[in-house]
Order: C-alpha cells, then structure tokens, then sequence
C-alpha cells in the first residue's frame, strides 16, 4: 500500500487491522504522534488526514490510501517553524510536551477552516485533546496567535503576488 504521509510516498506492507498510528510510529519512525490512550479520548495521537484533524489510534492505515496524511513532523520545515508552532514557543503553550503534537494538528485543522476564530471556535476546536498539565488558556492564547500570524503573512503573499 502507498501513503502520502508529510507531502512523501510511503510504500507499507500492512496488515487489516493496524492503525494509523502504529504505522506512523513502528514502521516509519514518526514520532512525534504520541500514544496517550489508544481510545481516541485524549487526542495525543491527532494528525491530519486530507485536512481533516482524525485520531491515529482508531484510524485504520488501510482507509488512508490515496488520502494526504500530515504529522506534526510535517507542520513546520526543515528551517523554519510553522507560525502554531512559533506560537506555542512564544506562549509558553507547553510544560511537559507530551500533548503538544496533537494540540498543533488540531489547531492546525481548526485554522485551516477559520482564519479568524472566535475564543469559542478555539475552545470547541481544540476540545478533543487532553492537556494533563491544565495548559489550556496559553493554548488559547497561542492558537488566536498563529491565526493572526498567519492572517499577515497571507495579506503579504496577496500584495506580493499584485506587485509582482
């Protein structure tokens, strides 16, 4: 089977009944999605699938062929960090990091649908995932960051893009 995982093809041999977090962690050595509870109650496992913020613990890898999977190893790149990203830093959006990834995916997924969400988008949006050091109201704090981050950075590339 092939996975486009983080813009890359993947060539997996799999059996019916792996996740898609298994596969992410065992088999290709991403592992930045974690495994908290491996029943889709806590959201350390969120990545996104075709856009879309999904638990890799109950998602079977076999569903995702010909679907674009991003990990938090996709968000940002090799140089620069992703404005989520730069936000969580500049928040202090973490303590002990274990939610982290997820919190990025599904912040990620949220912004992709809202560019300007209300405190109340963020709170719904993000209410899939768990934070057990209570981090919640800098993770707010950071989300509405990136977002008007990243608002800028798309009214640059408009202006770039009419004078260029």
């Amino acid at each position: 089977m092939r996975l486009t995982i983080n813009a890359g093809e993947h060539e997996v041999a799999l059996q019916g009944h792996e996740t898609l977090l298994t596969v992410l962690r065992d088999r290709l050595q991403l592992t930045g999605t974690k495994l908290g509870c491996g029943r889709g109650e806590c959201g350390a496992c969120t990545v996104l699938v075709d856009g879309r913020a999904v638990y890799s613990c109950l998602t079977l890898a076999a569903g995702c062929e010909g679907q674009s999977i991003t990990t938090v190893e996709g968000l940002g790149t090799g140089t620069s960090l992703h404005p989520l990203q730069r936000a969580f830093i500049e928040h202090d959006a973490l303590q002990c990091g274990y939610c982290t990834p997820g919190q990025l995916m599904a912040a990620a997924a949220l912004l992709s649908r809202r560019a300007t969400p209300s405190d109340d988008d963020v709170r719904r949006g993000m209410s899939g995932n768990l934070c057990r050091c209570g981090a919640y109201p800098k993770i707010g704090r950071a989300v509405q960051a990136a977002a008007a981050a990243m608002r800028v950075a798309a009214g640059e590339e408009r202006e770039a893009d009419a004078q260029g």
